[in-house]
């Protein structure tokens, strides 16, 4: 072959030192680019002898990865199908700048590296943004075809001729510049095929590694070792999204996942294999982590493929925001290589995908629910805050998870929303048929308010999740007819559960007028209302309460709930005197100096039980019970 010099047809500026400026913040996306392109090569082989247009040995596939930091290079070899001269100059030479001008017009119009590289082609030439030149020797399968030399060093001129290769394949060998160094390092390139082949569908060699066998004896009998060098293969060809459901056993699943998170702890409670080819194409498995109360979780868990290359760990575009909780494995080749985000917003399939993944998680857990109720029970504080984040958050969702979402009251009983609307529907009813869900958010710091609920036969939900205030407000609207939720704290219960009895007040019209002035007194604060009110006279002397409304603006606001006016406000404590308690009675009857002091006692009881009474005012509140008794 005579050697042949050419010029790339462009009418602007180089292209080579745009991509190297542009792409440069992602430049290791070259490798997965090339190692990819010698992947393909190494199945069109494969398939080419599966439809007998190739009769050769296809024999053992592999990708190989080699690097010389003396020399500065990087060698991507396959023995795929290769490519004839005439092939190089139409695959590299003129569809990778057909649309040159174009790109040179477009490309600051682009969001990232990979939507510049998917849009213009330039796969292949990514390779420029670490290399001031790069070669290709390849040889085709073809009968009788020629080895084949390509040479540019990022001008717009090539050269083409005979090559050296004597086996079918291709190597690519890229010149690395002075600014890419880093890549010349067993350490980073093992880092990004890590990131990009681990799960290739053709085995992937990098490097090698040392192994040792016996070699004899020595002098004294004993068996002597020597080390050699093995094949080190750096991927799993075939991992466990890629294989049918029932060739897996839960060990599988398991195993599979520590290979994607070797440094996780903790085993996922159960898994979903995603399988669909209409009216797209997707595989994968995602699994259930334990969530727990923690919503500030490490994101990006699920990893997005398209054939087994890695694309990216960013799949907000793709899945649910809910769903980002969960980890795992998306694969689809409906998604191209080269996605950017741009294309995952608009195109059509993406949200068909969302929907789909959505469905499947819905659907598997009410399979797990309604095959195992106890063990769905068992998991349900690992998995709780993640469903009740997809009902918030996506209604196709809740609409399902409305069967198998749990609530559990102080009892530690679970219930289902409807069936917990069931229990309650006739107990915690008041005058105006409401049904009032009284819930605690914290049952230890408000166990007093409990207690009078439980007291009066009332039932008392749990919330004490970071979601539960936002929870809060979906139960109203969609856990029953004329449902209203209360925290238990949020005044005094027969407040909270108005009933048509009506108690009258023994203090005087005078004697409640004192009572009030007495309390205001003692308490001395802006954001406390006193009010007297007529009590049962086994209800505490002195309530300190804030309205459920209000608190529960002021949570959302500290939850990102979009409250922002309410979460500037300060608190507004109500604290509620029970007139026809006998020590409410004792204080108006008491001397100046003793109604006082015993005022402040009581309120200051009712702030010790609200965990509200700290650092001054409880040192007082501990000198003054020792001097009362």
């Amino acid at each position: 072959m005579s050697t042949e010099k050419g010029t790339i047809s462009i009418h602007t500026e180089n292209i080579f030192p745009v991509i190297k400026k542009f792409l440069y913040s992602d430049n290791e996306i070259f490798l997965r680019e090339l190692v990819s392109n010698a992947v393909d090569a190494s199945q069109k082989i494969k398939r080419l002898s599966s439809l007998g247009q190739f009769n050769g040995e296809v024999g053992e596939l592999v990708v190989d990865v080699k690097f010389d930091e003396e020399a500065k290079t990087i060698t991507i070899s396959d023995n795929g199908i290769g490519m004839t001269a005439e092939e190089i100059k139409k695959y590299i030479n003129q569809i990778a700048f057909s649309g040159a001008t174009e790109f040179m017009e477009k490309f600051k119009e682009a969001n990232d590296a990979n939507e510049i590289i998917g849009r213009f082609g330039l796969g292949f030439y990514s390779a420029f943004m670490v290399a001031d030149k790069v070669e290709i020797d390849s040889l085709s399968y073809q009968d009788g075809a020629e080895a084949a030399h390509w040479v540019c060093d990022g001008s717009t001129s090539y050269e083409i001729s005979a090559g050296t290769r004597t086996t079918r394949g291709t190597d690519v060998i890229l010149h690395i510049n002075e600014d890419s160094k880093e890549f010349l390092s067993k350490f980073r390139l093992q880092e990004i095929l890590d990131k990009y082949a681990k799960f290739l569908p053709v085995q992937v060699r990098f490097g090698t590694k040392t192994s040792s066998e016996p070699d004899g004896e020595d002098e004294n009998g004993k068996p002597k070792y020597k080390s050699v060098e093995v094949d080190n293969i750096i991927n799993n060809t075939n991992p466990a999204w890629t294989k049918a459901p029932s060739e897996l056993k839960d060990e599988d699943y398991l195993a599979f996942y520590r290979e994607l998170y070797p440094n996780t702890f903790d085993e996922p409670l159960f898994w979903i294999h995603l399988n669909v080819d209409y009216p797209f194409n997707l595989t994968g498995i995602l699994y259930f982590p334990k969530i727990k109360n923690e919503l500030e979780i490490q994101r990006n868990k699920i990893k997005l493929y398209s054939r087994q290359v890695f694309i990216t760990d960013e799949v907000k575009d793709i899945v649910p925001e809910y769903l980002m909780l969960l980890h795992g494995v998306i694969d689809s080749p409906d998604i191209p290589l080269n996605v950017s985000r741009s294309f995952l917003q608009a195109d059509g399939n993406v949200k068909k995908i969302s929907n789909y993944i959505t469905k499947k998680v819905a659907d598997k857990l009410q399979e797990i629910f309604k095959s195992d109720r106890k063990g769905f029970e068992e998991k349900w504080n690992d998995i709780g805050l993640f469903i009740k984040y997809g009902m918030l958050s996506e209604e196709k969702f809740a609409e399902k998870a409305n069967e198998f979402c749990l609530v559990k009251n102080t009892e530690g009983e679970n219930y289902t929303i409807k069936e917990y609307y069931e229990k309650v529907k006739d107990i915690n009813v008041d005058k105006d048929g409401n049904i009032v869900y009284l819930y605690t958010s914290d049952a230890a710091q408000q166990d007093g308010f409990i207690s009078n609920a439980k007291a009066k036969g009332y039932d008392v939900l749990v919330l004490d999740g970071p979601l539960d205030t936002h929870f809060a407000s979906y139960l109203e609207q969609k856990g029953g007819e004329k449902v209203q939720l209360k925290r238990v704290d949020s005044d005094v219960v027969d407040k909270l559960i108005q009933k048509d009895e009506k108690i009258e007040l023994t203090l005087t019209e005078e004697e409640s007028k004192k009572a009030s002035e007495l309390f205001t007194k003692a308490i001395s604060r802006n954001d406390m209302n006193v009010q007297v009110e007529a009590l049962a006279a086994d209800e505490l002397p002195v309530s300190v309460t804030l309205d459920e409304f209000m608190r529960r603006m002021k949570d959302m606001a500290k939850t990102g709930g979009g409250m922002g006016f309410y979460g500037t406000l300060p608190d507004n404590y109500k604290v509620t005197v029970n007139g026809n308690h006998p020590l409410v009675k004792r204080i108006v009857e008491s001397s100046d100096e003793e109604a006082e002091k015993l005022a402040k006692q009581a309120f200051d009881l009712a702030l010790l039980s609200r965990g509200l009474l700290t650092g001054a005012d409880l040192t007082s509140f501990v000198k003054r019970s020792v001097e009362m008794i």
